[in-house]
């Protein structure tokens, strides 16, 4: 009877840290947010995240700064959102125009779109830039 007892204390103590170990495993880390495209933020609200996107639109209002992403407002899907307080670290918004950018942190809904209030410019990373053709200084080639 001992050994019975024995045999099924074990396999419940097995059984209980497997489902510990496969709960472990299955939860996210939070220090490194897992990246998605605009079209999919609005699957993500209150989640850390990175968006991914190309900016279609800079809107400088006097109050805020409006990154939307992938299509103009009002089609954006994503928009990333720099108060003016914070607007200063950013340098030059409006060269991020047809870039491709990443936009870190948590995913808020407002007015049923979803957007993440960048607070550092450690929440956007520029990962390529469309440069424009160089046009050519007409007044320097006449002779």
């Amino acid at each position: 009877m001992k050994t019975f007892l024995t045999i099924i204390t074990a396999l419940s103590l097995l059984a209980v840290s497997a489902t510990a170990q496969t709960t472990k495993k299955a939860e996210p880390k939070k220090d490194n947010p897992q990246k998605i495209g605009a079209v999919d933020a609005s699957k993500h609200y209150d989640e850390t995240m990175i968006v991914t996107g190309k900016v279609a639109q800079v809107t400088i209002r006097e109050k805020q700064v409006y990154l939307n992403l992938d299509q103009r407002f009002p089609d954006s899907p994503f928009t990333g959102v720099i108060f003016a307080k914070s607007t200063n670290q950013f340098g030059d918004l409006k060269k991020l125009e047809n870039c491709q950018v990443e936009i870190s942190g948590k995913i808020a809904k407002f007015h049923e779109k979803p957007e993440i209030i960048l607070d550092s410019t450690n929440q956007l990373t520029v990962t390529a830039c469309a440069v424009e053709p160089k046009k050519s200084d007409k007044k320097s080639d006449k002779k």
